[in-house]
């Protein structure tokens, strides 16, 4: 079986020279590395941390159709956003979304007139999703349903005043930062250098200064241009970028908290007629709960903590729509994302961050570096499109580049959900890793020799990541410690308990790929 080139955490053998360096791996940096290394362009991508140690890893784990973005007349990112989520869901990534089921209950805090319009608005979703071209066998049409069908999709419903709901679908995502990684690696297998712990200590438009995270070596490579995808950090690279980052916050739940959800429940706001919080059931017998959209001030933080009145707004929206009460000790994890939106206006802090347009930008600094900020993650192939296009015409590279590949380019363990299904491999490395999974079990026999059954056991008691999907983290993915493996390359970390359980076959697991 042929290895894919892998992703290396550090700086040893580094290239002294490429065409382009990327700073930056969350989604949008990956992408970057991905479009270029796939133009025929030469390519060094580092982060001072890990793969989607940002903003990437923080969402609500969907690819979103742009129906929000049509509430807010931003016609043209609705449509942008529904073309970029049928490219992931149909040519790019099947292996890792599928078709989520959406309900907005019909309670009595919802007025027959904020129901026409709701409806009204998912009749316009779909509308993007038929201009975007998407099918219907991946994504159906939205409907009316009855109250009894409502409460078998999601049985904890509140029943009194419940007139049924409103049914839609939209995309979901296995998970964010298995995305993330997942464009790292197949840039990787293209042969850009994915470089993990690798601080940019300062850049202009023709080289980087590197430090090594692992080793404290610095190094200096020459480029024939930088593209800066740090996010909400791009203005401490470039200091002529201005963001105003906002805060979303997410509650994890367990899935007996409200048991039986089948759909994802899109709960009203009290008092508001456009607002919603997403209980999103998850593949993994979790339930997340979000999001908010908080403005934040002053430095940025690595990890982003969530507000205590965050997390109460967050449960009493929740408890209004279902007949169980959450508490606070039904939350068993909580996250935060800041989103890296761009400031417009003449004033910094003025007006609210909701209201800010989530269109990405592409800017070039004097020295020549090129940013790439805001937007959001379905959209990030695009985003990735657009940057490298300016980096092209910047450092004159028209003439040795190939056009954009991107939107027909499978990730590595892309395939029809048909094919998919008829693998012979355990159904959850099928899920994470798509045709790719049958490579993940033969990577960690060769690197411990142990048997599968060992292997695909479930690492500790109500965590089924398993052995094999560490190791390959550590072999393919460039994890270089616990925090790699458990809080990116898996997402145990999201349950502190979790992570405690897991640490041990995490150490072993580096143990072994490292022998």
């Amino acid at each position: 079986m042929t290895a894919p080139l892998r992703i290396t955490p550090g700086l040893a053998d580094v290239p002294a020279s490429v065409d382009v360096v990327v700073v930056g791996l969350g989604i949008t940096g990956a992408g970057v590395a991905l479009d270029a290394v796939t133009r025929g362009l030469s390519v060094l991508a580092v982060d001072a941390h890990d793969l989607a140690f940002g903003t990437s890893r923080w969402s609500s784990k969907l690819v979103h159709g742009g129906l929000r973005y049509l509430a807010h007349g931003q016609v043209g990112v609705a449509h942008e956003s529904a073309v970029e989520r049928g490219i992931l869901m149909e040519v790019t990534a099947p292996h890792l979304t599928h078709a989520m089921p959406m309900l907005v209950p019909l309670i009595s805090s919802v007025s027959p007139a904020q129901a026409a319009m709701t409806r009204a608005g998912l009749f316009a979703g779909d509308l993007l999703r038929r201009g975007a071209r998407t099918s219907r066998e991946t994504l159906p049409r939205p409907r009316r349903v009855s109250t009894t069908e409502a409460l078998q999709l999601a049985p904890g419903l509140r029943r009194p005043g419940l007139r049924g709901g409103l049914l839609s679908w939209d995309g979901q995502l296995e998970d964010d930062a298995r995305l993330v990684t997942t464009v790292a690696r197949t840039a990787a297998s293209y042969g850009a250098e994915v470089r993990t712990h690798a601080r940019v200590l300062s850049a202009t438009g023709r080289e980087v200064e590197l430090r090594d995270g692992l080793t404290g070596a610095t190094e200096t490579v020459a480029a024939r241009v930088v593209v800066n995808a740090t996010g909400v950090w791009a203005g401490s690279l470039v200091p002529d970028v201005h963001l105003r980052p906002s805060r979303g916050t997410h509650l994890v739940l367990r899935a007996d908290a409200l048991p039986g959800l089948r759909v994802t429940v899109t709960a009203p706001v009290p008092g508001s007629t456009s607002r919603f919080v997403m209980v999103l059931p998850q593949p993994d017998g979790r339930v997340y709960v979000g999001l908010t959209d908080e403005p934040v001030d002053g430095p940025v933080p690595d990890v982003p903590e969530p507000s205590e009145a965050e997390i109460g707004f967050l449960l009493d929206v929740v408890s209004a729509a279902f007949a169980h009460d959450l508490r606070r000790s039904d939350v068993v994890g909580a996250f935060a994302g800041l989103r890296p939106l761009l400031d417009t206006s003449a004033t910094e802090g003025a007006g609210a961050t909701a209201d800010l347009s989530r269109r990405h930008a592409v800017l070039t600094s004097p020295t020549g570096v090129v940013t790439v900020v805001g937007g959001k993650l379905t959209t990030y192939r695009r985003m990735a499109q657009d940057a490298v296009d300016a980096a092209v015409s910047w450092a004159g590279l028209g003439p040795v580049t190939g056009p954009c590949r991107t939107a027909t380019l499978p990730l590595l363990g892309a395939a029809p959900r048909s094919e998919l299904a008829l693998l012979e491999q355990p159904e959850r490395l099928v899920r994470l890793y798509g045709t790719d999974a049958a490579l993940v079990l033969a990577r960690a026999r060769e690197a411990t020799g142990l048997p599968d059954a060992e292997l695909l056991a479930p690492i500790a008691p109500g965590v089924p990541v398993t052995l094999a999907e560490l190791v390959f983290g550590v072999t393919d993915e460039g994890a270089a410690d616990v925090d790699d493996l458990l809080d990116r390359r898996t997402r145990v970390g999201l349950v502190a308990a979790d992570r405690a359980l897991a640490v041990p076959a995490a150490e072993r697991a580096l143990a072994l790929a490292r022998v």
